[in-house]
């Protein structure tokens, strides 16, 4: 299974939109708006790499997305902390 967060930006006014779109995406848990450098922020889960980049592309067609940053995330490493914070 492959998580992944992905930053968008989008034309002004357009995110709830756009929003609406994704949240019938196939895959996305989660897409909201947010302040600051990106319009939006989204939580897509895939079977494979290859599965969020497929809903990657979904994104980029949709109309007034103007660019789009995917962060995938790495191997999760909680018992390795939660032994770490427990000393």
């Amino acid at each position: 299974m492959s998580k992944a967060f992905v930053f968008l930006n989008c034309d002004a006014g357009a995110e709830k939109s756009i929003i609406m779109q994704m949240k019938n995406i196939f895959g996305v848990s989660q897409a909201n708006g947010v302040s600051g450098i990106y319009d939006i922020v989204a939580e897509v889960n895939a079977d494979s790499e290859k599965g969020v980049a497929g809903i990657v592309r979904k994104f980029r067609s949709l109309d007034s997305i103007r660019s789009c940053l995917t962060m995938i995330v790495a191997e999760k490493r909680v018992d390795k902390i939660d032994r770490m914070t427990a000393n």
